[in-house]
């Protein structure tokens, strides 16, 4: 293998659920840092930080003292559950806050979950007192009140002696007497009352205004970490979904694959079938009486045969082709591109041969690719190439010399392309410029025979 191909498609998993929006990851003009909306939107949140997390807090702790030194009674287990859903409704409110002024798309925590078959006000108690989103919530809210104690301090004093600076020519006037600094302990000295002065101080006010653009930067980041570490979800949670959704989309595609090979049977291989059992039965009546005429309807039944057969075959291999199972994914590999309409240089570097399931996939991916190819990318040539990466995975890419354009959110099969990857833990990359060349990189996890 040369040391230029990538061990690993550029493109992060199609299931990352948290991640900042694109306009957020943008520096932006550096010298509009301290106006910016991003700096007033981010600011907002850390003044905001400190009245709602003192409440929280305030409510946090006294709601878990007073349930718990009631725990020896029949209220104190219900008054906790009552204590945890509310501290609950306030992560809600947590993440919508930083959704609208940090841009910080935080997925929700999964759902309250009760045991199977439980039922009434005791399965919920012990469903809200079980839930690791519950006591996740309760800790953002001890651990952030400092933290919002300090940017709310932080803010403040940086905006306040910002702003005051940037505009006291404009205010100074209403002092009754000139704002000054006694330097040498005495009297008579330095006083901000002239011209020169001003310029000092609206310079000093413009240094702390930048001064609070990249704090409050800086700040915002950590408040992020706080919402997505404590208030989304868990990192079990979010494999749980991922792997439910997986299931749903590997049975919807198992679905249609079956409904495909049910139509493509009857409306092909089945009605050739009827065709030649119709044929065959009239030869059979006119053996007798008009032998030649027979002997034509049996030759046609002999290319209807033929035609069925290919038509069986065509099927079969579409469901798993026998090369794939007697020779492995390089020579499978080098048969579907030959069938490919356009010219395609095949190089497969696989010292063993993976799992059947992986192996099987690989194969249908690069089919379904050089389809595409074949169908969209009017391009003259192609290259398929598949290796095995450091990191113990199947890496199979597709290049063509095409238009480009190429783009899975499109409605196109490569869609459904993705989803099916992303189903065994893989994922699809796809570089694709408008007038080319594409590369559509396919990541498969590698699991050995």
């Amino acid at each position: 293998m040369t040391s230029a191909r990538p061990t690993a498609p550029p493109a992060p998993h199609p299931a990352a659920p948290r991640a900042t929006r694109p306009a957020d990851q943008q520096a932006g003009n550096p010298w509009l840092l301290p106006v910016a909306a991003r700096t007033w939107r981010e600011g907002l949140h850390l003044l905001l930080n400190f009245p709602l997390a003192l409440a929280a807090a305030l409510f946090a702790v006294c709601g878990l003292a007073i349930s718990g030194a009631l725990l020896v009674t029949l209220v104190g287990v219900p008054l906790l559950a009552l204590v945890l859903f509310a501290l609950r409704g306030y992560g809600h409110l947590e993440r919508l806050r930083a959704r609208l002024l940090l841009h910080c798309d935080v997925a929700e925590p999964e759902p309250l979950r009760l045991r199977p078959g439980a039922r009434g006000p005791l399965a919920w108690v012990g469903a809200m007192l079980r839930s690791g989103v519950s006591w996740r919530t309760a800790t953002y809210c001890l651990v952030h009140a400092p933290w919002a104690l300090f940017t709310f301090c932080a803010v403040m004093f940086l905006w306040t002696f910002g702003w005051a600076g940037v505009t006291y020519p404009l205010w100074q006037w209403a002092l009754s007497e000139p704002m000054g600094v006694n330097l040498d302990g005495v009297g008579g000295g330095w006083l901000w009352d002239g011209p020169p002065e001003f310029v000092m101080v609206v310079l000093l006010g413009v240094l702390s205004l930048y001064a609070a653009g990249l704090l409050i930067r800086g700040m915002a980041h950590v408040d992020r970490l706080l919402v997505t570490g404590l208030l989304g979800p868990s990192a079990a949670g979010e494999r749980v979904r991922r792997l439910e959704s997986d299931r749903s989309a590997v049975v919807d595609t198992s679905a249609a694959d079956l409904r495909r090979i049910e139509r493509d049977l009857h409306d092909g291989a089945q009605a050739r079938l009827v065709s030649l059992a119709m044929d065959l039965g009239m030869a059979k009546e006119k053996l007798a009486s008009d032998p030649q005429a027979a002997a034509r309807m049996v030759e046609e039944a002999h290319g209807e045969v033929k035609l069925a057969l290919a038509e069986l075959r065509d099927l079969a291999r579409g469901i798993h082709p026998a090369i794939l199972t007697d020779r492995g994914l390089g020579p499978a590999l080098s048969a579907v591109a030959s069938r490919c309409t356009v010219p395609v240089a095949v190089e497969v570097e696989l010292p063993v041969r993976p799992a059947q399931a992986i192996e099987g996939i690989a194969y249908f991916t690069a089919s379904e690719l050089l389809q595409n190819v074949s169908k969209h990318s009017h391009a003259s040539r192609a290259r398929l190439e598949a290796w095995r990466t450091a990191q113990d995975r199947l890496l199979l890419q597709v290049t063509d010399d095409g238009r480009g354009g190429a783009d899975s959110t499109a409605g196109s099969g490569l869609a459904g392309l993705a989803e099916r990857l992303a189903a065994v833990d893989g994922l699809l990359a796809i570089s694709s410029p408008p007038g080319g060349p594409t590369t559509v990189t396919a990541e498969l996890p590698w699991r050995d025979r």
